[in-house]
Parts: C-alpha cells; sequence; structure tokens
C-alpha cells in the first residue's frame, strides 16, 4: 500500500459535511426538576449521587423519562438494562454516545465507530476482525511495558506528600498503553486527554464547536494513518489499515472510526477505573489494608471495584414506535444502559450497594452485556490489575487528602477526574 491509496484520499474537510453532523435536536440544560421525568446525565449531580439516584428510581421508577436531548430513556434494574442490550431487533447502536443530534438511520450498519456503533449482521464480521489484537495472551505482552510506566509515574512522586492520583497517575496509564499498541508518539497524551473530554463530555455544546473538535481528532488520526502508510510497522495501526472484508480492505472512514474508538473508548474507561478504584480504597483503611496483607485478594477485589465503580453507560437508539415495559418508545428516541446501575440491582447481587472484596460470585456487567460487550475488557483489566499493585506495592499508606476536593465526571463515563491524595 502506498501514499497515494485512494482509499485515504477523502479527508475530513469532506467527512465534516456529512449530513450525520448537521442533524442537531435542541440543547437542553440546567438542574432537574425530577429524576424520573426530566433526568440528565450531563448534570453534577449525576456526577455526585449517582447511586443514590439510582437506587431511587430502581424503586419507584424503574425507567425514567426526559425531554432532553430530544427525548431519552434510563432503565436502571439489571434485567431490564440487559433486555435492550441483548435486543438488536428493536434498539440500534448505529450511535453509542446521547447528545444533541443523531445520525441518520443510512449511517447503519456500520455506525460512525465499528464494531461499537454497529448492528448486525454487519458487527460480528467487524468485531472478529479485532479479536486477535485483544486476546488475553495478546494483552500479556503490555504487561511488563504497563508496570514499568506505573512505576515510573510514582517515581515522578518523590518527595512529595499529595498528588491527584486521577490527573497524575490514573489518567496517564491508559493513554501509554494505547499509544504504543496504536504506534501513536507517546507524548501526545495531552491531545488524547482533550479528544477524550471533547467526545465524552462536550455532547452540550454547540454544533460548530462539536465539528471542530471532531476535526481535530479526525485529523489526527488521518496524519496517524499517512505516516503508518508511508511507514509501514508492526502495530494495531497497520492491523486495521491492512485488515480486510468481505473481500476488500477497510473503508478508511472504518479505518479511522475503528481507531477512534480504540483510543477514546481504551482512555476514559480505564482511567475511570483506576481512580474509583484508588478512591476507594483511600477511604476504606480497612479494605486497603487487607489487600496489602493478603494480595492473594487481588483478582476478586478488582472485579469488586469493576462492580461497584463500573465507569460505562452505553446508548442505544430506538428503531421504530414500540411499547417496552409500559412506556411508549418513539422510533429514534435515546435509551441509555447505565451498567454501573444493574451493577447495584439488589435484586441481581447481594450486599449490592457494598464493597466486598472477597465477592466469590460476581458475574457484573461492568464490560457492558450483549453483543457488543467490551473487546478490550482483557486489556482493561491487566491494566487496573497492574495499577492497583504497583500503587499498592509502591504507597501502601494512602488517604483521600480532602474528600469535597474529589471531583467525578459527568455523562457516560463515571470516574474521578481530581483525586487529590495524601501518600506516605
Amino acid at each position: 500500500m502506498t501514499s497515494t491509496d485512494d482509499r485515504f484520499a477523502k479527508d475530513w474537510e469532506q467527512l465534516r459535511r456529512d449530513p450525520a453532523l448537521s442533524i442537531y435536536n435542541e440543547i437542553i440544560t440546567g438542574p432537574v426538576s425530577d429524576w424520573a421525568t426530566d433526568f440528565s446525565h450531563m448534570e453534577e449531580e449525576w456526577s455526585q449521587r449517582a447511586p443514590e439516584i439510582w437506587d431511587d428510581l430502581r424503586q419507584r421508577c424503574p425507567v425514567a423519562h426526559t425531554e432532553r436531548f430530544g427525548g431519552a430513556w434510563l432503565p436502571t434494574r439489571y434485567e431490564d438494562v440487559a433486555e435492550v442490550a441483548y435486543d438488536t431487533d428493536h434498539f440500534s447502536s448505529r450511535a453509542i454516545i446521547a447528545s444533541n443530534f443523531r445520525p441518520p438511520k443510512d449511517i447503519a450498519p456500520v455506525g460512525e465507530v465499528p464494531p461499537i456503533s454497529s448492528d448486525p449482521p454487519f458487527h460480528h464480521d467487524a468485531r472478529k476482525l479485532l479479536l486477535p489484537a485483544f486476546t488475553r495472551t495478546a494483552i500479556g505482552k503490555q504487561e511488563d511495558a504497563t508496570r514499568a510506566f506505573c512505576n515510573s509515574l510514582i517515581d515522578g512522586f518523590a518527595g512529595r506528600d499529595v498528588v491527584d492520583a486521577a490527573a497524575e497517575y490514573a489518567q496517564h496509564i491508559p493513554m501509554r498503553v494505547i499509544a504504543d499498541m496504536l504506534g501513536f508518539p507517546p507524548e501526545d497524551g495531552p491531545r488524547f486527554a482533550r479528544f477524550v473530554e471533547n467526545a465524552l463530555e462536550g455532547i452540550n455544546r454547540s454544533p460548530e464547536e462539536r465539528i471542530e473538535s471532531g476535526s481535530q481528532l479526525f485529523n489526527y488520526l488521518f496524519e496517524q494513518v499517512r505516516d503508518h502508510v508511508e511507514n509501514p510497522r508492526d502495530d494495531l495501526t497497520d492491523f486495521i489499515i491492512n485488515a480486510e472484508l468481505y473481500g476488500q480492505k477497510l473503508e478508511p472512514i472504518h479505518v479511522v472510526g475503528t481507531m477512534a474508538l480504540l483510543l477514546i473508548a481504551g482512555i476514559d474507561t480505564t482511567w475511570s477505573a483506576i481512580g474509583a478504584s484508588l478512591w476507594h480504597l483511600a477511604r476504606t483503611p480497612e479494605d486497603r489494608r487487607r489487600l496489602a496483607a493478603e494480595p492473594e485478594l487481588m483478582s476478586t477485589a478488582i472485579e469488586e471495584f469493576l462492580r461497584a465503580y463500573a465507569p460505562v453507560t452505553m446508548a442505544r437508539l430506538v428503531k421504530d414506535d414500540l411499547t417496552w415495559r409500559g412506556v411508549e418508545m418513539k422510533a429514534d428516541d435515546w435509551v441509555l444502559l447505565p451498567f454501573p446501575a444493574a451493577n447495584r440491582d439488589p435484586e441481581q447481587f447481594e450486599r449490592a450497594d457494598e464493597v466486598v472484596i472477597d465477592r466469590k460470585v460476581n458475574r457484573h456487567a461492568a464490560f457492558g452485556l450483549g453483543i457488543h460487550r467490551c473487546l478490550g475488557s482483557h486489556l482493561a483489566r491487566m491494566e487496573l490489575r497492574v495499577a492497583i499493585e504497583t500503587w499498592m506495592q509502591r504507597i501502601p499508606e494512602f488517604t483521600l487528602e480532602d474528600p469535597s476536593a474529589v471531583a467525578w465526571s459527568t455523562g457516560q463515563i463515571r470516574g474521578p477526574r481530581k483525586l487529590p491524595l495524601r501518600i506516605g
């Protein structure tokens, strides 16, 4: 493949004129009047009180509704979340971030960021392409480098009493790992953080702002593609560029869409899980000391942190008008799938609101349910385990410097964004 390959002649300036980017609904923000009839996952109250909100809704209104974002629904019981996740006949994945616009239906079955945005039958084949890169064996090859990087971050804390474990530790780990896997410059980490924030927390910005931020991401990805075309190497980007589907190489928008998915989903989800785990250990000294004394509990503790602090809420779009669980859903309504809420459903888990680090049976939904269950679950588990193991070995004693200073993100990925810890 050469740099003149016409698959990549269509640049972002043309892509930004795609009609998918011009279908906007009214932007609606502001305080929530009633979470059952006016919910918004973009409000500060959600970031601070999400578990309480889920519990309240589960008891009095298991399927909440809002007119914001052009109409959206929020089931909170495990069985309801699972039913939508598995039902690809009535719910489309062509866009998985609920926002102030909806892409046109003809973008299906590929979607914006395949395979997570793809519908059957295309989804199966698009996902299968990526499986070899995310096996347990393939991910295991990243562990030594990940551990060395975690240690180097902690080395940088020397002589300090307080560090921001979210911004100075958790955030950097998945950025470095995914950069290494994709063959992107490691020094581009700050750019990755901006891309993540724009994609996941900037959904209420104006159309012009969203198009501009999207252009920054896709321009960057096309730059990386061009560089890999001209300088081939053995990494995940080259793998995607040269992959074939139905006897042909992938369309350019499929290539960069998949790269965008790996870059964004591979960073914020794991960053949030690492931060939430450290937050729990900082505020729960009995668990922290037990884990230090019984390191054999690390695997079950990691699974429990994933259950209790699952970061990801996905979205679906209703395909056609339907009645579901007694509510009247309209075509193109959003349905949010709060896997964190499902993980705290007392009908599914004993002591659902407690963190039990030696929990024996833990079939949580932190990595999703159905055909879109997280492709990178082995990667996320490895990063989370290595990050916590390394921190605990190097910094066994740590506490929250100021509980009120901890800040959690809004939107569909929930995790600490500011986490000041007193160490030593």
